[in-house]
């Protein structure tokens, strides 16, 4: 099958939540691009500025590898995750998803100190209310999407909005 089709695909989300017993922040995305699936971890895309936005928070370089990911998103206590366990989607098309269903966020909660709930852009915004903000109880305030797809969204608007994720010192 073709890249390029038009036809939603019924997928299954291909890799594991990040996070660890001291994670106190929770990222969610709606669900992996093409190219996060093909690199089997987060925000795969090279034109995603979520790397370089996360880096610029915390006053790290912008990480290259998976291993320098993992280890940026821990040492900052941030938790990533996706609002979507499956679906069906056209390529990297958060408009295209249907029949969502969604992760179970509760052993996150169980094994980690998540205090505080942010989503990157509006389709895991409007998922996780509906879907997973019953199960919390705590509410996900929605950021602007790191997605290419959201061009009108420079890196320094991104920045101040994404300050947030931030501990409530450092802000």
């Amino acid at each position: 099958m073709s890249s390029k089709t038009s036809a939603p695909e019924h997928l299954s989300h291909p890799f594991p939540a990040l996070y660890d017993q001291d994670s106190r922040v929770l990222i969610l995305g709606s669900f992996p691009s093409v190219k996060s699936r093909e690199q089997n971890f987060f925000y795969g895309h090279p034109q995603n500025r979520f790397w370089r936005v996360l880096a610029a928070l915390t006053g790290e370089p912008v990480p290259e590898t998976i291993p320098e990911k993992r280890r940026l998103v821990l040492a900052h206590h941030f938790a990533l995750w996706d609002v979507i366990a499956s679906c069906e989607i056209t390529g990297s098309s958060d408009a295209s998803i249907q029949n969502a269903v969604p992760n179970d966020l509760a052993p996150i909660f169980a094994h980690s100190q998540i205090t505080r709930v942010f989503a990157n852009g509006k389709t895991a915004s409007k998922l996780y209310d509906r879907f997973l903000l019953p199960q919390t109880g705590i509410a996900a305030q929605c950021l602007p999407s790191t997605s290419p797809a959201n061009a009108a969204w420079t890196l320094p608007k991104l920045l101040e909005a994404w300050r947030v994720i931030l501990p409530q010192e450092e802000i």
